[in-house]
């Protein structure tokens, strides 16, 4: 079962993993660059994030994949883009488990995939990276729905949070 999802920040994919996990209560957390940068200003306080000592995305990148059980990149094109295949570099170097799920695929059989993924890795801290919002518009939609077929187990916050 997920406890935890970290993410680097960054519109699109990352934040869509967290706001997932804050609206069913669920634990986050991870490295964003100094500064908080994200492509459409500093990520708001909002997300309790680390700040890495570079402003370099990588840093926080591959902190975000040391940091994890298991890396879920989700993109837009079946392709990894530069960020996104140094990810999966990161992840293979670390030994860290990965896997893609492309947006245009059917959410059902991309949630199949994530909870498969993530039962046989034991996966408890996933880190959710991927395209950013203003590469693939619908992006966040695609990572909340999978996320929430992957982990029908996990109900949302009655708290409000």
């Amino acid at each position: 079962m997920i406890t935890k999802i970290i993410s680097g920040g960054q519109t699109g994919a990352d934040r869509a993993g967290l706001d997932w996990a804050l609206k069913r209560g669920v634990a986050v957390g991870g490295w964003c660059p100094k500064g908080r940068l994200a492509e459409d200003g500093p990520i708001p306080a909002s997300y309790p994030l680390v700040e890495a000592a570079s402003a370099d995305y990588l840093v926080r990148t591959r902190l975000n994949v040391r940091d994890s059980d298991g890396t879920l990149i989700v993109t837009s094109t079946s392709a990894l883009s530069r960020g996104s295949l140094r990810t999966r570099n990161f992840a293979t170097d670390l030994r860290r488990p990965w896997l893609h799920v492309q947006m245009s695929a059917d959410p059902a059989l991309g949630a199949q995939a994530v909870a498969h993924f993530c039962n046989v890795h034991g996966i408890r801290v996933l880190n959710v990276a991927g395209t950013r919002a203003a590469k693939a518009p619908g992006i966040a939609a695609f990572v909340f729905r999978l996320l929430d077929e992957a982990f029908p187990e996990v109900e949302t916050d009655s708290s409000g949070s």
